[in-house]
């Protein structure tokens, strides 16, 4: 009976401590998010990270050549035609932050923007 109860107490403690070890386990792979790029627009056009939390943005182009820059950020990246592009940073500031196509790529260029939301 006694053994029983050691073995018993035992595997809970194990149990709990390999909850506790996956848990407590950090990420290590960034976020990837694809983003398409055609004329005269992002898809998705609007993301929202977490700030000091790694991305990979990836940027595929299924028309023309395109680009994708946050000033603020200083994320800047290009794209040739059918191509895809990919580009990993942190942001480290939170706000609403307007990024542009940064290859012209026609008449709607001016109004090709991606909004991306950084909250804490």
């Amino acid at each position: 009976m006694r053994n029983r109860w050691f073995a018993t107490v035992a595997l809970a403690l194990l149990f709990c401590g390999l909850f506790v070890v996956r848990g407590a386990a950090p990420e290590t792979q960034p976020r990837r998010i694809e983003i398409t790029a055609k004329r005269f627009s992002f898809d998705p056009a609007e993301l929202t990270l977490k700030k000091g939390k790694p991305v990979v943005l990836v940027l595929k182009s299924v028309d023309v050549a395109h680009g994708l820059r946050f000033r603020e950020l200083g994320v800047d990246m290009k794209v040739g035609k059918g191509a895809t592009s990919e580009v990993q940073f942190t942001p480290q500031k939170t706000g609403d932050f307007v990024g542009h196509c940064s290859v012209f790529c026609g008449g709607g260029h001016g109004s090709m923007k991606l909004m991306l939301h950084v909250v804490e």
